[in-house]
Protein backbone atom coordinates (compact mmCIF):
# COMPACT_ATOMS: atom_id res chain seq x y z
CA UNK A 1 0.00 0.00 0.00
CA UNK A 2 1.21 3.44 -0.84
CA UNK A 3 1.83 6.06 1.55
CA UNK A 4 -0.90 8.14 3.03
CA UNK A 5 -1.40 11.21 0.31
CA UNK A 6 -2.03 8.59 -2.46
CA UNK A 7 -4.74 6.53 -0.88
CA UNK A 8 -8.05 7.07 -0.58
CA UNK A 9 -9.78 5.19 1.91
CA UNK A 10 -13.56 5.72 3.54
CA UNK A 11 -16.43 4.24 4.97
CA UNK A 12 -20.16 4.51 5.55
CA UNK A 13 -22.75 2.69 7.62
CA UNK A 14 -26.09 3.05 9.31
CA UNK A 15 -24.97 5.61 11.36
CA UNK A 16 -25.49 7.95 8.02
CA UNK A 17 -21.84 8.91 8.30
CA UNK A 18 -19.45 8.83 5.58
CA UNK A 19 -15.83 8.55 6.71
CA UNK A 20 -11.94 9.49 5.04
CA UNK A 21 -9.75 7.85 6.85
CA UNK A 22 -5.72 8.36 6.60
CA UNK A 23 -4.95 4.52 5.83
CA UNK A 24 -1.93 4.15 7.82
CA UNK A 25 -2.34 6.06 10.79
CA UNK A 26 -6.12 4.91 11.26
CA UNK A 27 -7.16 8.20 11.80
CA UNK A 28 -10.57 9.61 10.85
CA UNK A 29 -9.53 13.00 8.32
CA UNK A 30 -13.38 13.92 7.34
CA UNK A 31 -16.55 12.64 8.47
CA UNK A 32 -20.14 13.62 6.03
CA UNK A 33 -23.24 13.89 7.31
CA UNK A 34 -25.32 11.54 4.32
CA UNK A 35 -28.94 12.84 4.25
CA UNK A 36 -30.38 9.52 1.83
CA UNK A 37 -29.89 6.90 4.60
CA UNK A 38 -27.55 4.59 5.22
CA UNK A 39 -24.65 4.28 2.45
CA UNK A 40 -25.23 0.80 0.63
CA UNK A 41 -22.32 0.98 -1.74
CA UNK A 42 -19.67 3.53 -2.51
CA UNK A 43 -16.94 3.83 -5.30
CA UNK A 44 -14.16 6.14 -5.67
CA UNK A 45 -13.97 7.43 -9.05
CA UNK A 46 -10.64 6.41 -11.01
CA UNK A 47 -9.24 9.67 -11.06
CA UNK A 48 -9.22 9.86 -7.36
CA UNK A 49 -11.62 13.41 -7.76
CA UNK A 50 -14.83 11.94 -6.90
CA UNK A 51 -16.37 9.23 -4.35
CA UNK A 52 -20.25 8.14 -5.72
CA UNK A 53 -22.36 6.97 -2.71
CA UNK A 54 -25.98 4.63 -3.37
CA UNK A 55 -28.55 5.32 -0.82
CA UNK A 56 -31.76 4.61 -0.26
CA UNK A 57 -33.70 6.09 -3.32
CA UNK A 58 -30.47 8.68 -4.84
CA UNK A 59 -26.62 8.55 -5.67
CA UNK A 60 -25.20 11.22 -4.95
CA UNK A 61 -21.96 12.30 -5.94
CA UNK A 62 -19.12 14.03 -3.64
CA UNK A 63 -16.31 15.84 -4.20
CA UNK A 64 -13.51 14.22 -2.61
CA UNK A 65 -10.72 16.95 -2.96
CA UNK A 66 -12.78 20.19 -1.35
CA UNK A 67 -14.56 20.59 1.75
CA UNK A 68 -17.68 21.00 0.74
CA UNK A 69 -20.15 18.50 2.95
CA UNK A 70 -22.99 18.12 0.39
CA UNK A 71 -23.51 16.17 -2.86
CA UNK A 72 -21.89 17.73 -6.23
CA UNK A 73 -24.37 15.76 -7.91
CA UNK A 74 -27.46 13.34 -6.97
CA UNK A 75 -28.55 11.36 -9.25
CA UNK A 76 -32.40 10.37 -8.56
CA UNK A 77 -34.98 8.11 -10.00
CA UNK A 78 -35.20 5.31 -8.37
CA UNK A 79 -38.14 4.37 -6.16
CA UNK A 80 -35.98 1.96 -3.59
CA UNK A 81 -32.67 1.27 -1.62
CA UNK A 82 -29.64 0.96 -4.46
CA UNK A 83 -28.30 -1.58 -3.84
CA UNK A 84 -25.19 -1.20 -6.22
CA UNK A 85 -23.62 1.04 -8.67
CA UNK A 86 -20.63 0.49 -10.89
CA UNK A 87 -18.73 3.39 -13.16
CA UNK A 88 -17.51 3.13 -16.64
CA UNK A 89 -13.89 2.90 -17.05
CA UNK A 90 -13.74 5.98 -18.84
CA UNK A 91 -16.22 7.70 -16.11
CA UNK A 92 -18.60 8.78 -19.15
CA UNK A 93 -21.67 6.48 -17.47
CA UNK A 94 -22.62 4.38 -14.58
CA UNK A 95 -24.97 2.04 -14.31
CA UNK A 96 -27.01 1.21 -11.04
CA UNK A 97 -29.36 -1.50 -9.35
CA UNK A 98 -32.13 -1.22 -6.70
CA UNK A 99 -34.73 -3.01 -4.98
CA UNK A 100 -37.17 -0.98 -7.13
CA UNK A 101 -36.49 -3.81 -9.77
CA UNK A 102 -34.34 -2.14 -11.82
CA UNK A 103 -31.27 -1.91 -12.93
CA UNK A 104 -30.49 1.44 -15.05
CA UNK A 105 -27.22 3.41 -17.17
CA UNK A 106 -27.10 7.01 -16.08
CA UNK A 107 -25.09 9.43 -17.89
CA UNK A 108 -22.44 10.96 -15.77
CA UNK A 109 -22.08 14.69 -17.01
CA UNK A 110 -25.96 15.40 -17.56
CA UNK A 111 -27.33 13.05 -13.98
CA UNK A 112 -30.30 11.31 -16.13
CA UNK A 113 -31.36 7.95 -17.20
CA UNK A 114 -30.27 6.68 -20.25
CA UNK A 115 -31.47 3.01 -20.33
CA UNK A 116 -33.57 1.15 -18.25
CA UNK A 117 -33.67 -2.69 -17.29
CA UNK A 118 -36.71 -4.56 -15.81
CA UNK A 119 -35.84 -7.24 -12.98
CA UNK A 120 -39.47 -7.47 -11.77
CA UNK A 121 -37.59 -8.81 -8.01
CA UNK A 122 -35.67 -6.36 -5.77
CA UNK A 123 -31.83 -6.12 -8.25
CA UNK A 124 -28.93 -6.56 -5.23
CA UNK A 125 -25.98 -6.11 -7.34
CA UNK A 126 -24.52 -4.99 -11.13
CA UNK A 127 -21.31 -5.34 -12.53
CA UNK A 128 -19.82 -4.15 -15.83
CA UNK A 129 -18.08 -6.26 -17.89
CA UNK A 130 -14.43 -5.17 -18.75
CA UNK A 131 -15.50 -5.02 -22.59
CA UNK A 132 -17.27 -1.80 -21.34
CA UNK A 133 -20.34 -3.02 -23.55
CA UNK A 134 -21.95 -5.13 -20.90
CA UNK A 135 -23.76 -5.53 -18.01
CA UNK A 136 -24.07 -8.55 -15.36
CA UNK A 137 -26.79 -8.31 -12.94
CA UNK A 138 -28.39 -10.27 -9.95
CA UNK A 139 -31.86 -10.70 -8.04
CA UNK A 140 -33.38 -11.56 -4.98
CA UNK A 141 -35.53 -14.46 -7.26
CA UNK A 142 -32.17 -15.89 -8.04
CA UNK A 143 -32.30 -14.76 -11.75
CA UNK A 144 -28.50 -13.54 -13.30
CA UNK A 145 -29.21 -11.47 -15.97
CA UNK A 146 -26.00 -10.07 -19.06
CA UNK A 147 -27.81 -7.28 -20.77
CA UNK A 148 -25.88 -6.15 -23.85
CA UNK A 149 -25.79 -2.60 -23.90
CA UNK A 150 -25.43 -2.27 -27.89
CA UNK A 151 -28.22 -4.58 -28.53
CA UNK A 152 -30.32 -2.62 -25.83
CA UNK A 153 -31.16 -6.17 -24.92
CA UNK A 154 -31.26 -9.36 -21.80
CA UNK A 155 -28.85 -11.91 -23.50
CA UNK A 156 -28.26 -14.59 -20.65
CA UNK A 157 -30.61 -15.55 -17.73
CA UNK A 158 -29.55 -18.13 -15.66
CA UNK A 159 -30.79 -19.32 -12.13
CA UNK A 160 -28.21 -21.15 -10.30
CA UNK A 161 -31.15 -22.06 -7.55
CA UNK A 162 -34.26 -21.58 -7.69
CA UNK A 163 -35.66 -18.92 -5.16
CA UNK A 164 -32.51 -18.09 -3.73
CA UNK A 165 -31.58 -14.71 -3.74
CA UNK A 166 -27.90 -13.94 -5.39
CA UNK A 167 -26.70 -11.35 -3.13
CA UNK A 168 -23.21 -10.17 -4.94
CA UNK A 169 -21.30 -10.33 -8.22
CA UNK A 170 -17.78 -10.07 -9.43
CA UNK A 171 -16.38 -10.25 -12.73
CA UNK A 172 -12.46 -10.59 -13.13
CA UNK A 173 -10.49 -7.96 -14.40
CA UNK A 174 -9.23 -9.94 -17.24
CA UNK A 175 -13.05 -10.50 -18.32
CA UNK A 176 -12.24 -14.55 -17.96
CA UNK A 177 -13.87 -15.27 -14.74
CA UNK A 178 -17.84 -14.52 -13.33
CA UNK A 179 -18.59 -15.60 -9.69
CA UNK A 180 -21.98 -15.16 -7.86
CA UNK A 181 -22.32 -15.43 -4.37
CA UNK A 182 -26.18 -16.24 -2.97
CA UNK A 183 -27.85 -16.42 0.67
CA UNK A 184 -27.08 -20.17 1.05
CA UNK A 185 -23.84 -19.39 1.62
CA UNK A 186 -22.94 -21.00 -2.37
CA UNK A 187 -20.87 -19.69 -4.69
CA UNK A 188 -21.00 -20.42 -8.84
CA UNK A 189 -18.09 -19.24 -11.34
CA UNK A 190 -18.86 -19.42 -15.38
CA UNK A 191 -15.61 -19.27 -17.17
CA UNK A 192 -16.49 -16.49 -19.82
CA UNK A 193 -15.92 -16.14 -23.67
CA UNK A 194 -17.15 -14.88 -26.36
CA UNK A 195 -19.51 -15.80 -29.28
CA UNK A 196 -19.83 -13.59 -32.15
CA UNK A 197 -18.83 -10.40 -29.63
CA UNK A 198 -21.72 -11.08 -27.25
CA UNK A 199 -19.89 -13.54 -24.08
CA UNK A 200 -20.97 -16.52 -23.22
CA UNK A 201 -21.25 -18.21 -20.04
CA UNK A 202 -19.32 -21.48 -19.10
CA UNK A 203 -20.30 -23.34 -16.03
CA UNK A 204 -17.13 -23.75 -13.97
CA UNK A 205 -17.65 -24.81 -10.73
CA UNK A 206 -19.67 -24.34 -6.90
CA UNK A 207 -18.74 -24.71 -3.68
CA UNK A 208 -20.15 -24.15 -0.53
CA UNK A 209 -18.06 -20.67 0.32
CA UNK A 210 -20.27 -20.53 3.54
CA UNK A 211 -22.74 -21.59 5.87
CA UNK A 212 -24.32 -18.52 6.05
CA UNK A 213 -25.51 -15.55 3.96
CA UNK A 214 -22.73 -14.43 1.61
CA UNK A 215 -23.10 -10.54 2.23
CA UNK A 216 -19.80 -10.00 -0.71
CA UNK A 217 -17.64 -11.90 -3.26
CA UNK A 218 -15.10 -10.21 -4.71
CA UNK A 219 -12.18 -10.59 -7.46
CA UNK A 220 -8.89 -9.62 -6.59
CA UNK A 221 -7.08 -6.94 -9.54
CA UNK A 222 -4.45 -9.81 -10.52
CA UNK A 223 -7.68 -12.40 -10.56
CA UNK A 224 -5.92 -14.93 -8.72
CA UNK A 225 -7.95 -14.32 -5.04
CA UNK A 226 -11.73 -14.73 -4.52
CA UNK A 227 -12.89 -12.94 -1.75
CA UNK A 228 -15.96 -13.84 0.33
CA UNK A 229 -17.63 -11.71 3.24
CA UNK A 230 -20.72 -13.06 5.27
CA UNK A 231 -22.72 -13.60 7.73
CA UNK A 232 -20.71 -15.73 9.84
CA UNK A 233 -18.31 -13.11 10.72
CA UNK A 234 -15.42 -13.60 8.74
CA UNK A 235 -14.08 -13.30 5.36
CA UNK A 236 -12.09 -16.05 3.20
CA UNK A 237 -9.38 -15.84 0.73
CA UNK A 238 -9.65 -18.39 -1.79
CA UNK A 239 -6.65 -19.55 -4.70
CA UNK A 240 -8.40 -18.98 -8.34
CA UNK A 241 -5.39 -20.89 -9.51
CA UNK A 242 -6.01 -23.90 -6.97
CA UNK A 243 -9.34 -24.66 -7.57
CA UNK A 244 -10.85 -22.14 -5.08
CA UNK A 245 -8.89 -24.00 -2.14
CA UNK A 246 -8.68 -21.87 0.93
CA UNK A 247 -5.94 -19.91 1.37
CA UNK A 248 -6.56 -17.37 4.24
CA UNK A 249 -9.46 -16.98 6.66
CA UNK A 250 -9.75 -13.72 7.98
CA UNK A 251 -10.87 -13.64 11.48
CA UNK A 252 -11.46 -10.92 14.11
CA UNK A 253 -14.92 -9.10 13.37
CA UNK A 254 -17.76 -10.03 15.91
CA UNK A 255 -20.52 -9.58 13.58
CA UNK A 256 -21.54 -9.37 9.95
CA UNK A 257 -18.93 -8.49 7.42
CA UNK A 258 -20.79 -6.18 4.35
CA UNK A 259 -18.11 -5.28 2.33
CA UNK A 260 -14.46 -5.50 1.36
CA UNK A 261 -11.82 -4.17 -0.83
CA UNK A 262 -8.11 -5.19 -2.12
CA UNK A 263 -5.25 -3.04 -2.50
CA UNK A 264 -4.32 -2.63 -6.15
CA UNK A 265 -1.09 -4.99 -5.94
CA UNK A 266 -3.94 -7.49 -4.15
CA UNK A 267 -1.36 -8.18 -0.89
CA UNK A 268 -3.56 -6.13 1.26
CA UNK A 269 -7.38 -6.15 1.97
CA UNK A 270 -10.31 -4.00 4.02
CA UNK A 271 -13.63 -5.34 5.23
CA UNK A 272 -16.72 -3.24 6.96
CA UNK A 273 -18.70 -4.65 9.51
CA UNK A 274 -21.46 -4.56 11.97
CA UNK A 275 -19.47 -4.64 15.02
CA UNK A 276 -18.55 -0.82 13.62
CA UNK A 277 -15.12 -1.49 12.43
CA UNK A 278 -12.74 -1.21 9.87
CA UNK A 279 -10.09 -3.52 9.46
CA UNK A 280 -6.98 -3.75 7.23
CA UNK A 281 -5.78 -6.98 6.98
CA UNK A 282 -2.22 -8.63 5.42
CA UNK A 283 -3.25 -11.39 2.80
CA UNK A 284 -0.09 -13.23 3.12
CA UNK A 285 -0.16 -13.83 7.17
CA UNK A 286 -3.77 -12.88 7.88
CA UNK A 287 -3.16 -10.72 10.44
CA UNK A 288 -5.48 -7.18 11.17
CA UNK A 289 -2.57 -4.85 10.07
CA UNK A 290 -4.72 -1.54 11.08
CA UNK A 291 -8.50 -1.07 12.95
CA UNK A 292 -10.52 2.30 11.42
CA UNK A 293 -12.52 3.23 14.91
CA UNK A 294 -15.20 5.82 14.58
CA UNK A 295 -18.86 4.28 13.77
CA UNK A 296 -21.56 4.83 15.75
CA UNK A 297 -23.55 1.92 14.40
CA UNK A 298 -22.45 -1.42 11.76
CA UNK A 299 -20.32 -0.52 8.91
CA UNK A 300 -21.85 -1.13 5.42
CA UNK A 301 -19.85 -0.37 2.42
CA UNK A 302 -16.16 0.47 2.00
CA UNK A 303 -14.43 1.97 -0.77
CA UNK A 304 -10.46 1.93 -1.67
CA UNK A 305 -8.59 3.36 -4.49
CA UNK A 306 -4.44 3.45 -3.65
CA UNK A 307 -3.38 2.97 -7.38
Amino acid sequence: MSDDMSVILCSSGYDQTIKFWEALSGVCSRTIQHGDGQVNRMVITQDKKHLLCAGSHTVRLYDIKSTNPNPVITFEGHKANVTALAIQSEGKWMTTSSEDGTVKVWDMRAPSVQRDYLHHSPVNDVVIHPNQGELISADHNGNLRVWDLGANSCTHNIIPEEGVPLRSLSVASTGSLLVAGNNKGNCYVWRLGSDHDVTSLHPLTRFRAHSKYITKVLLSPDAKHLATCSADHTCKIRSVDQDFRIETVLRGHQRWVWDCAFTADSAYFVTASSDHFVRLWELQTGQIVRQYRGHQKGVLSVALNDI
